[in-house]
């Protein structure tokens, strides 16, 4: 195990982890490991240029890559950024043609000859191919030489790597993190094992993996600050440390649920798609209780709202991407709202909550398999990668949330990525907004299938999680890269932008 729970699930902006998030923490990056070299603080920099390839190139603009990369490179980062600031730091760097590098060096930036989007390469190097989400950074001095220069990857969720970090991980997959936990594993099946010989639910154990990594203060995992009421950060014991943080972002996520439900209007883009959550759930509001699947309706209303605000750009969670946002969030309601606070459940607030931690324990202990065995990125394994994981993460979490056995749990995450294998990502116009938000209420919907089914069934099931996921990662291998984020193919190529 070499992810955590907190980089699974990281606050940012919209409207995409790899395409905005990625990119803006790249930037950021390449401006503190500049201004931490020799060359820097002996030859001033001058002109930095962005070149960026393969799906960041091709969708880059309609994903707000460009936006991104200039904000990462004024300093800010995507967890701190206030939303409301975007637009006037981004007026002003194109107006003045000028930026503060790292907020306190300015330099010209001529966007145009600076930020190139090299839409028929897909890698910084043909004879390397590594990631199609590549972006080269390098820093000119006065004459006109480069005096800095990288290469980052962002290969999905928020995530980046370096093209050092990345061969090294490639060549050496065995030794390539340092992290010390008491409970590892590689897969389900060893997941599973480790917590039946340690009498342990998947949720506690990924929770002693969590404490272990927040004892180790080499990491740079950046957690939720618990804070009180009174604006002071909480002295609290590892392990409720660990919990609180969690309910944190749950807070984010019900944030920005909140704001998606109480906005309306017509997206950002030039789609003109509607707003739609708004209206279901005014909708919705009206009928009450009359109809019996109104539940299903608040999901998919949960689900459409947080996506919604990610296609706006708003603040979200990347669970485990931002353009899959929107279906742990709108099972964690699902399970308050519907299952929790329903008449007959007479759950305590205590117990309610320990569902809720429960539940973002073990979807994220299933997102880490994905991550660490296959892919979370659209541009690498298509929307079976985004949207296919976070439904698989909510199925086995709200098992987990019901008090499920760990089989049942992996039996229901199973179920949830079986019915979403080979599922392209063909963003209309290179928005995350067709097909993506409704994908999203599809999703959640799913997951509480496979949750149900997997609660009602008894034995043994003939596929593991561990060979389905093996399956979700070769057939995003084998699809087209035409259907993998680059808005060539499939909704992208056969709709009509108007």
């Amino acid at each position: 195990m070499n992810t955590s729970l907190f980089e699974l699930f990281k606050i940012g902006i919209g409207p995409s982890s790899s395409h905005t998030v990625g990119p803006m923490r790249a930037a950021l990056r390449f401006v503190q490991e500049l201004q931490a070299s020799p060359d820097f603080a002996s030859t001033r920099t001058a002109r930095v240029q962005i070149d960026l390839f393969g799906s960041l190139a091709l969708t880059g603009i309609g994903h707000a890559t460009d936006r991104a990369i200039l904000l990462g490179l004024a300093g800010e980062a995507p967890d701190t950024i206030d939303p409301a600031r975007i637009e006037d730091i981004l007026a002003t760097i194109r107006q003045s043609q000028s930026l503060q590098l790292g907020g306190t060096h300015a330099i010209p930036f001529h966007e145009p000859a600076d930020l190139l989007f090299h839409r028929n390469e897909m890698y910084p190097d043909l004879n390397n191919p590594t990631h199609p989400n590549g972006i080269r950074f390098t820093a000119f001095d006065s004459t006109g030489g480069a005096i800095y220069s990288d290469v980052f990857y962002s290969v999905g969720g928020g995530f980046i790597v370096s093209q050092t970090e990345f061969e090294s991980a490639r060549n050496n997959p065995a030794t390539s993190s340092s992290r010390v936990v008491p409970y590892p594993f590689r897969n389900a099946t060893e997941l599973l094992a480790t917590a039946a010989s340690h009498h342990l639910t998947i949720a506690e154990l990924l929770l002693a993996n969590e404490v272990a990594l927040l004892a180790d203060t080499n990491l740079k995992i950046n957690r939720p600050n618990v804070i009180s009421p009174s604006g002071q950060e909480i002295s609290l014991s590892p392990e409720a440390t660990v919990k609180t943080s969690i309910l944190a972002l749950w807070e984010v996520m019900q944030s920005c649920t909140a704001r998606g439900i109480a906005t309306g209007g017509i997206l950002p883009g030039g789609l003109k798609v509607r707003r739609r959550a708004f209206r279901l759930a005014e909708r919705l509001n009206t009928i009450g209780s009359k109809d019996p699947l109104a539940p299903i309706d608040w999901v998919t209303v949960y689900a459409m709202a947080v996506n919604e605000e990610n296609a706006a750009g708003g603040r979200v969670v990347t669970a485990p991407t931002n353009g899959a946002a929107g279906v742990i969030p709108a099972i964690a309601h699902y399970y308050l709202r519907f299952v929790a606070e329903a008449p007959d459940a007479a759950l305590t607030p205590a117990e309610t909550e320990a569902g809720l931690i429960r539940y973002f324990l073990t979807a994220a202990a299933i997102g880490i398999l994905y991550k660490e065995n296959a892919s979370i990125s659209g541009a690498e394994v298509g929307c079976q990668g985004e949207v296919g994981v976070a439904c698989s993460m909510a199925a086995g979490g709200l098992v987990a949330a019901l008090n499920g056995t760990n089989a049942q749990i992996e039996h229901a995450a199973e179920i949830a990525m079986e019915h979403n294998l080979g599922m392209t990502c063909d963003p209309i116009g290179g928005l995350v907004q067709i097909p993506c938000i409704e994908r999203n209420g599809m999703g959640a919907v799913k997951a509480i299938n496979a949750a149900r089914m997997a609660m009602h069934e008894t034995g043994d099931h003939k596929l593991s999680l561990d060979q389905v996921i093996a399956t979700m990662y070769q057939t995003g291998l084998d699809m087209q890269s035409r259907y993998k984020e680059t808005s060539l193919a499939g909704l992208a190529l056969n709709i009509i932008e108007c």
